[in-house]
């Protein structure tokens, strides 16, 4: 079995956050090495972005904004890190699925650089379901709205290192889809998923006298967004024949809005 990180944990971390955000980190590796540490370590970038999402929230609710408003700029927030390439991504795989056209076909579509109706209409309704999903979450409480958009973050990265497990392959050669997918032992995976469930415990036993009905909630909000995404992910191999750059995008988004409803459920 390959080792889990290419020649050191730096050209994973490089790999990650060279293709998961616009932090000015230069890919120095594109190998198989690379992409598997990478793929391992894309939750540490979604902590990063999470990170930021969060501060940004809760500057502008300490400035009086309000809850709906600080919800608009904190998922603003994840679509400028990544460029919108995971909303993009999930409105091209809408598009492919809602054509119901043969697998090669909608591959094509889904590569076109414009935005059809079920990529439209997917958007409005994912993003409108983020941002009042999260407002309700700040307004029961600041903290527990931050550790949501973290959450949801991280968790959106841990499902690409999921997708990109050995035994899912690409349904084309090139781009980001081919180079990942089946990089990941399954036994890597499974240890991300679990530090990533942990630390979701971790944070939520911090939040107060109900920390551990907390911790259960951000457990329950990891598990059932890893259960949508692959869910998603098993629907989009049998109907493409693999996976693209464009069904991570759509994994990660369908993550995020899981973990953030599951949230404002609490």
């Amino acid at each position: 079995m390959p080792a889990p990180f290419p020649t050191s944990l730096a050209d994973g971390l490089r790999f990650a956050f060279g293709t998961l955000t616009v932090f000015p980190v230069e890919v120095t590796r594109w190998d198989r090495p690379a992409a598997r540490g990478g793929m391992l370590c894309a939750p540490l970038a979604g902590l990063a972005v999470g990170a930021v999402a969060a501060a940004c929230g809760l500057l502008l609710l300490f400035l009086g904004a309000g809850a709906p408003l600080a919800a608009v700029a904190t998922v603003a927030v994840p679509a400028a890190l990544t460029r919108g390439l995971h909303l993009d991504g999930l409105a091209d795989v809408a598009d492919g699925l809602g054509s119901g056209k043969p697998a090669e076909d909608a591959l094509r579509i889904m590569k076109q650089s414009d935005i059809g109706p079920f990529g439209v209409l997917t958007l409005v309704l994912v993003l409108l379901a983020q941002v009042a999903a999260l407002a309700r979450a700040y307004g029961d409480s600041w903290t527990r709205g931050a550790l949501a958009v973290v959450v949801a973050a991280v968790t959106a990265r841990l499902v690409l290192t999921l997708a990109a497990r050995v035994g899912v392959p690409p349904a084309r050669p090139g781009g980001l889809g081919a180079a990942v997918a089946g990089a990941v032992p399954p036994a890597g995976a499974v240890g991300v998923a679990l530090a990533v469930a942990g630390a979701a415990a971790a944070g939520g036993a911090l939040l107060g006298a109900d920390g551990v009905a907390r911790a259960v909630h951000a457990v329950l909000a990891v598990l059932l967004s890893v259960a949508a995404a692959e869910l998603l992910l098993r629907h989009c191999v049998r109907r493409f024949g693999g996976v693209t750059g464009d069904v991570f995008g759509s994994l990660a988004e369908t993550a995020a809005t899981t973990a953030l409803v599951v949230a404002a459920l609490g």
